[in-house]
């Protein structure tokens, strides 16, 4: 009785082994390599699988998901023998889990070396300025290397990012004085434009004063001369109406010219003698003076009215 209850506890147990052997569940973005008899047999997809137990192993459990391998800080020599340390980040993705299992003993160990080979390729051929100014070149030229040498693993190289790149100190304290002095230099020349765009500014608005001026006086002087030729023209008619009113006054005792010739010379004749005071100016022809003012006398009598009679 005792032996078939031993026996029957062996049976138990040797059928949940054979059924954990059997069934195997794989996770979500995961994948089993089975090997039968040490060959590869198949690959387990996500979900309920049934192997055989005894002949079916499971080689390896890969995971789909993209993955991260961190690269720490190694030396890397730059073109100008600029001796700097490098780390970066790999993202990458297992597209062939059969390649990734059989084609490389480690994986992750494996890209972190063509990940530093590349590096120490791609970084060697820029000098340090290009260096710390091409993040984005250098990231590409290494996802490129990377993706082609990582192919025949099965392996998809998605980015790799460059996280610090570390100069000696000396260079550092260089880098940082130049730095210093293009600040500077770019504050001389922003400081230098700014004045210049001031005084062009001032020139413009001098200029535009100056031409506002310059119209201004433009348009008094017209209006000046415009008034002034005005008051000539009203002064040549009132002295022609003045003229004529003396012409048609005279017209019966005498000639108009002739009197008004005579009373111009009398007119420069008082004027010269109030500016002398002792000297006597007589004319070079004094018998034509006074025959004009004989003229004159006999005139002015004409136009007197006669003295009433006496009775």
């Amino acid at each position: 009785m005792e032996i078939a209850v031993v026996f029957f506890i062996v049976i138990i147990v040797f059928a949940l082994v054979v059924l954990i052997k059997t069934v195997k569940i794989v996770p979500q973005k995961q994948v089993m390599i089975i090997e039968r008899l040490g060959k590869f047999h198949k690959s387990a997809e996500a979900g309920l699988n049934i192997i055989v137990p005894f002949l079916d192993t499971v080689r390896d459990t890969l995971d789909l998901r993209e993955q991260i391998t961190p690269i720490e800080p190694q030396p890397v020599i730059s073109r100008d023998n600029v001796t700097m340390a490098v780390d970066a980040v790999i993202y990458f993705v297992i597209v062939d889990a059969v390649r990734a299992t059989y084609e490389v003993q480690n994986l992750n160990w494996g890209i972190e070396q063509l990940t530093l080979s590349a590096l120490r390729n791609v970084i060697g051929s820029m000098d340090l300025d290009h260096t710390l100014t091409s993040r984005d070149t250098i990231n590409t030229q290494l996802r490129s290397a990377l993706d082609a040498s990582t192919q025949q693993w099965g392996v998809k190289v998605m980015r790799v990012e460059l996280k610090n790149i570390n100069p000696p100190s000396d260079i550092k304290l260089t880098m940082e004085k130049q730095m210093t002095a293009e600040r500077t230099r770019r504050a001389v020349v922003t400081t230098a434009e700014g004045e210049k765009a001031a005084a062009i500014l001032k020139a413009e608005g001098e200029k535009q004063s100056r031409i506002v001026s310059a119209e201004g006086a433009k348009q008094a002087a017209i209006l000046n001369a415009e008034g002034q030729a005005e008051a000539r023209l009203k002064v040549a008619q009132a002295e022609a109406q003045a003229i004529s009113a003396v012409s048609q006054s005279i017209a019966g005792f005498g000639s108009p010219a002739q009197y008004l010739i005579a009373q111009k010379y009398l007119e420069s004749l008082i004027q010269i003698a109030n500016n002398s005071d002792k000297t006597v100016f007589l004319p070079y022809e004094a018998t034509g003076a006074l025959g004009a003012l004989g003229g004159i006398k006999e005139l002015l009598s004409q136009t007197q009215p006669a003295p009433p009679s006496k009775k």
